[in-house]
């Protein structure tokens, strides 16, 4: 379900079955003459299609405007779009108590840009997994108060959290690949990895006539691409994305 089409007595009800809610996260970033600047955030929007044939999910409106940074091309004529992450965390965090006073507890990030190294964190995740918690320390202290954590109430903390249900589960970021893919699915910016996972969820976003116009060393596996590769790391990401949603949010 896409959460802007969404009426409100199906918004109780994605509430009351704890359902997935999704944000696509991503940025705007040159990859190459040969590919579409949004390829970072259309790989988790065009994943997230699919998903939607195969399970219960709502899926926000996806957020496009991260840390591209110009690491790869400076932006002018090329088209990367840089929001300094300093300035991503406070609205990820009015975001993210927005959807926890909607009554969301089972919602999920995903992101492509820059995750060859998730557990150390770059600026765009980093800067949403710090508003999340942020986000649910400060709807915890609204909704319960202060001192809610030492209340005689909470006594059974350390049991629910090893049992799943602790609120720091309410937000999740994760990346679209994980560690185990990238050891089985090339990891690269705009090479052959990334142009073929574009050819197979979103063909119109490549133009291989233009691969003859790349330079740059990182475009240099792009010609090699196919969209059948393409559909092994679809798989996989397919297979990574059920499970963490099928398993997530507490009862």
């Amino acid at each position: 379900m896409r959460y802007e089409l969404m009426l409100p007595h199906q918004i109780r009800r994605a509430i009351a079955e704890n359902l997935p809610v999704v944000l696509p996260l991503g940025v705007l970033e040159y990859h190459g003459e040969h590919m579409a600047v949004g390829m970072d955030t259309l790989a988790v929007i065009r994943m997230l299609d699919l998903l939607e044939t195969q399970m219960d999910l709502v899926i926000l409106p996806p957020f496009h405007y991260g840390a591209a940074s110009y690491a790869v091309e400076p932006p002018e004529g090329n088209g990367s779009v840089q929001v300094d992450a300093g300035r991503l965390a406070p609205f990820a965090e009015e975001l993210f108590f927005g959807l926890l006073r909607v009554g969301f507890r089972n919602i999920h990030v995903f992101i492509h840009h820059q995750t060859e190294n998730f557990s150390a964190g770059m600026p765009t995740d980093l800067a949403f997994r710090f508003a999340g918690r942020q986000a649910v320390v400060r709807f915890l202290e609204r909704e319960r108060g202060e001192g809610w954590w030492g209340n005689a109430k909470m006594a059974d903390y350390y049991a629910l959290h090893g049992a799943g249900d602790n609120p720091f589960n309410w937000i999740n970021v994760h990346p679209l690949m994980t560690q185990e893919i990238i050891s089985h699915y090339p990891f690269d910016h705009a090479g052959l990895g990334e142009t073929s996972l574009m050819m197979a969820l979103c063909p119109e976003a490549v133009d291989m006539d233009r691969c003859g116009a790349n330079k740059a060393w990182y475009t240099v596996t792009a010609k090699d691409a196919s969209a059948e590769t393409g559909r092994r790391g679809r798989d996989l990401i397919l297979e990574h994305m059920r499970a963490v949603l099928g398993s997530a949010g507490s009862p």
